[in-house]
């Protein structure tokens, strides 16, 4: 499972994986793929240098990424958080005080902090976790929501450090390209988290081809070493994995009952709404998006109005463990997560899988 990025990094198979917690981007380091740590919930430096201290002690001198958010957000730049709040209107207060009451969500206790702060989803927050990760071996920089500046690419590129992007468009990923990125993740409309309208199979191809010669890792609905040979006969020179890791040993969810909706859901459990962030995002289908997507409620936020609007009710319901509203970012993939397996144990499925796809093709192709 290699191709000329992998040889590139030095890491014997093409897998990407991305998520927010520092172990399971140090096992699948190890395991012979590509940790990539999240950094969106660092709000505090220090925090952030803590984990890549764990991260660099933990990966054995093998390559791993830092993934920040840097969206084209300048509006809520020098305005305070509480004066951000106060744009949110008292009609959609007053619904999530509704939801939450109707499902009996306890308040939190006194001095506990409600999760999701805007901070974390700045420009300003994002380039202070950079000063950070560039006095450590990170060899690739991604974003989560666009081209980073120009001044982040060329000090990124000026430190050996490869750069990317996702994209949920042809027209993204040539935007991507001529801001100077190195690699486009083609993040088709099955992924967790923030997608586009269009599928992976027909994603990674328009964009292979849009941003020749640039590298590009296929990303959504991909969990299984058959799908990954797919993306690579699409045209993509590795895969990106985020789902998957969510039910693994090493993953820190924070809450059993979550895991276990996670291991019970089907493909189909999933839906792209606003209720999370205000972007569209793929997660659980709950009483919680159902609420939000509902035509009666009063819709949605924009971001970053809606991700401050529900931190608190999220927290509350996370820390309780609600099941009607209990829910997670998440892709269609998570139909195949159906057992909680060690990192090594999944890429082990994986490479497997990729294996006798590349056969069976082998053997129509009657080169086998």
């Amino acid at each position: 499972m290699q191709t000329e990025l992998s040889k590139q990094l030095g890491i014997p198979y093409a897998l990407f994986g991305f998520t927010p917690f520092p172990a399971v981007a140090a096992a699948l380091t190890r395991a012979g793929g590509f940790g990539v740590l999240g950094a969106v919930r660092y709000t505090s430096p220090d925090d952030l240098r803590r984990d890549l201290d764990w991260l660099d002690a933990h990966t054995g001198g093998r390559p791993y990424g830092l993934d920040v958010v840097m969206p084209a957000a300048k509006a809520v730049d020098g305005i305070g958080e509480a004066e951000i709040e106060a744009m949110i209107p008292a009609r959609h207060r007053a619904f999530v005080r509704d939801t939450l009451a109707k499902h009996h969500v306890p308040e939190l206790p006194d001095g506990e902090a409600s999760g999701w702060r805007i901070t974390g989803w700045m420009e300003q927050v994002a380039r202070s976790q950079l000063d950070v990760a560039f006095d450590y071996p990170v060899k690739l920089l991604a974003n989560a929501l666009g081209s980073p500046p120009a001044d982040v690419i060329a000090r990124a590129r000026d430190r050996g450090v490869l750069t990317a992007a996702l994209a949920g468009s042809a027209k993204h990923a040539r935007r991507h390209a001529d801001a100077g990125i190195d690699i486009v993740v083609a993040q088709g409309y099955e992924a967790g988290g923030h997608t586009g309208e269009i599928a992976t199979m027909v994603l990674v191809p328009e964009i292979a081809e849009a941003v020749a010669p640039l590298p590009v890792l296929a990303a959504g609905g991909i969990g299984s070493g058959e799908q990954i040979a797919a993306g690579l006969a699409l045209g993509a020179q590795g895969v990106w994995l985020g789902s998957l890791w969510l039910t693994t040993t090493e993953a820190d969810l924070h809450s059993r009952a979550l895991t276990r909706k996670l291991l019970a859901a089907g493909s189909g459990d999933t839906v792209r709404s606003r209720a999370l962030t205000g972007k569209p995002a793929r997660q659980l289908r709950t009483a919680w998006t159902d609420a939000w997507d509902d035509p009666d409620g009063p819709g949605a936020l924009p971001m970053p109005l809606q991700g401050l609007l529900v931190a608190e009710a999220l927290s509350r319901i996370q820390r309780y463990e609600v099941q009607p509203l209990l829910g997670t970012p998440v892709g269609q993939i998570v139909g195949r997560m159906t057992s909680e397996r060690s990192v090594q144990a999944v890429v082990d499925d994986l490479t497997r899988g990729f294996e006798k796809a590349v056969d069976r093709i082998n053997r129509i192709a009657g080169r086998a």
